[in-house]
C-alpha cells in the first residue's frame, strides 16, 4: 500500500462514493441512489485501493508545503463536518469516461465490446489516464476545506 493508513481511514468507501457518485448520476442519467449503489458496489474491490494510491500521490504532488501528517489533518478538517457530502459534478472527459467505464465493468453493466476496449493496450493507457484524472478530483475534494 503506497499511501497512510490513515487515509483509508478517513476516505472510506462511503465518502468516496459521496464525492463520485454526482458526477456518475450525471453521466448515467440515473438518479443519485442508483449511482451511489452502482459505486459502492464496484468500491468493494481493488479499484478503491487503486484510486486511493493515486488520489495520495496527486496530493502529495500538490502541495510543497504540508508534509504527509499536514495533508492528513487537512482531510480530517475538510471531511469532519459533513463527511458524506457530495461532491461537485466534474465535466465529462475522455479520463472520467474510462473511469466510469471501469467502474460499470465492476458493477457488470458494460457489455463485452467494453471489457475488450479497456483490455487492450490503448484501453489500459486510457484507465490509467482516467484513473489519475479522478484521483486529481478526489483529492481537490478531499482537501478543500479550512
Amino acid at each position: 500500500m503506497s499511501f497512510p493508513p490513515r487515509l483509508a481511514h478517513l476516505a472510506t468507501r462511503a465518502v468516496v462514493v459521496a464525492r463520485l457518485s454526482p458526477t456518475y448520476a450525471a453521466a448515467h442519467h440515473v438518479d443519485a441512489e442508483e449511482a451511489s449503489l452502482r459505486l459502492a458496489t464496484a468500491l468493494k474491490g481493488p479499484l478503491l485501493t487503486s484510486l486511493l494510491e493515486a488520489t495520495w500521490t496527486q496530493m502529495l504532488g500538490r502541495t510543497k508545503r504540508l508534509k504527509e501528517e499536514g495533508l492528513l489533518e487537512k482531510v480530517a478538517t475538510t471531511l469532519g463536518e459533513r463527511p458524506l457530502r457530495p461532491g461537485k459534478v466534474a465535466p465529462l472527459t475522455p479520463g472520467w469516461s474510462a473511469f466510469l467505464i471501469l467502474v460499470d465493468l465492476e458493477v457488470g453493466t458494460a457489455g463485452d465490446a467494453a471489457r475488450r476496449v479497456m483490455e487492450s493496450d490503448e484501453g489500459r493507457k486510457r484507465a490509467a489516464a482516467g484513473l489519475t484524472e479522478v484521483a486529481g478530483f478526489l483529492a481537490q475534494e478531499l482537501t478543500r476545506g479550512k
